[in-house]
């Protein structure tokens, strides 16, 4: 692990940019993002787009399903209005045209939100160098997606993400209980939700088995400092640039 954990942007820096948009996207690289992270699903006519909603709606005002509809319907759609009109006229970006935003000496972060059926374009993207793979991670909810990019593609990382839930007996899932999966898998990581949960034996538990840890989504500086105290590899944050300069002072 290096001296610090890397600071993964949300979603470009989504705290004033509109969330998986080049706009953003190129905001956190100005802001000094060590990694961007976007959100894929497959159009009609299988390309990647960035979006984190099944439907255009909450970003465009206008309710068309990513699946059912082409690319060049998707363009036609403004993206960047709803969030302030400065940003009037972003469109939906590729997975290509966002790859290719990124710096020699930055990363980024592919998050699949549909199924199995992107493994496909996401490999093709992959393997047709607009970055080089070295400098990628995928990560999904869907264990289908990374276990049939790993059998494709050795290179990118892949970490499983995992949210939690307090119950009777405790937070679930356990450490081991994704350790496992993550061994079973031949995964790279996880990627989990930041919560009471994540203490230093959690990390110590995930770190022991040889496997990579990231927290999201952090935005408040002592929650930020507390994660980092306990280990982790990567904070992914909404706020790349300010957080940064919070834990600097």
């Amino acid at each position: 692990m290096s001296s610090r954990p890397l600071l993964i942007a949300h979603r470009g820096a989504s705290w004033a940019a509109p969330e998986n948009t080049l706009a953003a996207a190129e905001l956190a690289w100005q802001e000094g993002a060590d990694a961007v992270e976007a959100d894929f699903r497959l159009t009609a006519d299988g390309r990647l787009v960035a979006i984190h909603d099944e439907s255009t709606l909450r970003v465009s005002g206008v309710n068309l399903p990513v699946a059912e509809t082409t690319l060049g319907q998707l363009r036609r759609l403004d993206v960047g209005a709803w969030n302030d009109q400065r940003w009037t006229g972003q469109r939906l970006a590729t997975l290509d045209e966002m790859l290719a935003t990124t710096p020699p000496d930055r990363q980024f972060v592919i998050e699949i939100k549909c199924g199995a059926e992107a493994v496909g374009e996401l490999a093709r993207v992959l393997r047709s160098g607009v970055i080089s793979s070295s400098r990628v991670s995928v990560i999904s909810y869907d264990r289908e997606v990374l276990s049939g990019l790993r059998q494709r593609l050795p290179e990118p990382a892949v970490l499983l993400v995992a949210r939690f839930e307090q119950c009777a007996i405790g937070w679930q899932p356990s450490a081991e209980e994704l350790v496992k999966i993550a061994h079973d898998d031949d995964l790279d990581g996880l990627s989990v939700m930041a919560c009471d949960h994540v203490d230093a034996d959690f990390v110590r538990t995930v770190k022991a088995a040889g496997l990579t840890l990231w927290v999201w989504t952090v935005d408040d500086p002592n929650e930020a400092q507390r994660l980092i105290a306990a280990g982790l590899d990567a904070l992914t944050t909404n706020r790349p640039g300010w957080l940064r300069e919070q834990l600097a002072g």
